[in-house]
């Protein structure tokens, strides 16, 4: 049976791969003189071996608490009529038992030692054994070596392999993983907020009570503007403006108002706006 590869089953994957062009360019290998690869270390496999192998077992996956972001940190970007929200990666360990398999443990100790020299080199993993799938990593993969923490007892893991223990090093690389599709709402520009208790027959007077309102818009302008500040006049307020143009009002009534707009080098414009509007968009 063939399993297509999508998503997180692609990107182990490509780590696999990552990892051996980085044992082949650091140790280095050249001729193929050494073997990859990355199977079970079981007795009948180890039987079969006919040249000097560095094995790289996958043998645990887990996630990294110390660096799990909470479900409310979304990433979110804006575009001119909607809005992109996506859910932060999970940032996964994955733990590979490195093992060096020769007819002769000498062979074997130099192989190991010429794999773990190599490895201590890297705090993380260098862009260019990367393939393009883990390019767009949110952060650089690290890469820890033969931690304390990992494989308390090595016996248990090769007792299950029904193999007999060898040394080996414990290679753990860290992969964010993002199993959740982004989500694209329609910009929100204009909030209502409501105060007071519901009374029978209130929606005949909706339209009359709005309670506060919520504006935001954006202000863009084919010259940068320094020192950007834009007034409510008629209440003397000054908007909640962001670097990218991006400016909220709160606590509005629905009427009629009048944004004053100030800037370095430039004179004062004015723009009219109603609230509730389905812009409040300001083009200079």
């Amino acid at each position: 049976m063939t399993i297509q590869a999508t998503g997180g089953g692609c990107m182990i994957d490509d780590l696999d791969e990552a990892l051996r062009d980085l044992l082949v360019r650091e140790l280095p290998i050249r001729n193929s003189e050494v073997e990859i690869t990355f199977d079970q270390p079981k007795r009948d496999w180890a039987a079969r071996l006919s040249r000097p192998t560095l094995n790289l077992y996958l043998y645990d996956l887990r996630e990294n608490l110390k660096l799990r972001r909470e479900a409310s940190q979304r990433e979110i970007e804006r575009r001119p009529a909607s809005v992109i929200s996506l859910r932060p990666a999970i940032r996964m360990d994955l733990n590979y038992l490195v093992t060096a398999w020769a007819t002769d443990p000498g062979d074997e100790h130099r192989l190991l030692a010429r794999a773990l020299m190599a490895l201590l080199r890297f705090q993380e993993l260098p862009d260019e054994v990367l393939p393009e799938a883990l390019r767009d990593q949110p952060a650089p993969i690290p890469v820890k070596v033969s931690q304390p923490e990992t494989l308390d007892k090595p016996s248990d893991l090769w007792s299950v392999l029904d193999n007999q223990q060898r040394p080996g090093i414990v290679l753990t690389a860290t992969v964010a993983f993002n199993p959740f599709a982004p989500v694209e709402q329609p910009l929100t520009r204009t909030a209502q907020v409501n105060f007071g208790q519901k009374q029978p027959g209130a929606e005949a007077h909706a339209e009359k009570d709005f309670g506060y309102l919520s504006i935001s818009g954006r202000l863009s302008s084919k010259k940068p503007l320094k020192n950007a500040q834009i007034l409510l006049e008629e209440r003397g307020v000054l908007a909640e403006l962001q670097p990218d143009g991006e400016f909220a009002i709160r606590n509005l009534k629905p009427g009629e108002y009048t944004l004053q707009l100030t800037a370095d080098g430039l004179q004062p414009v004015r723009r009219k706006i109603k609230v509730p509007a389905t812009s409040y968009d300001i083009e200079l």
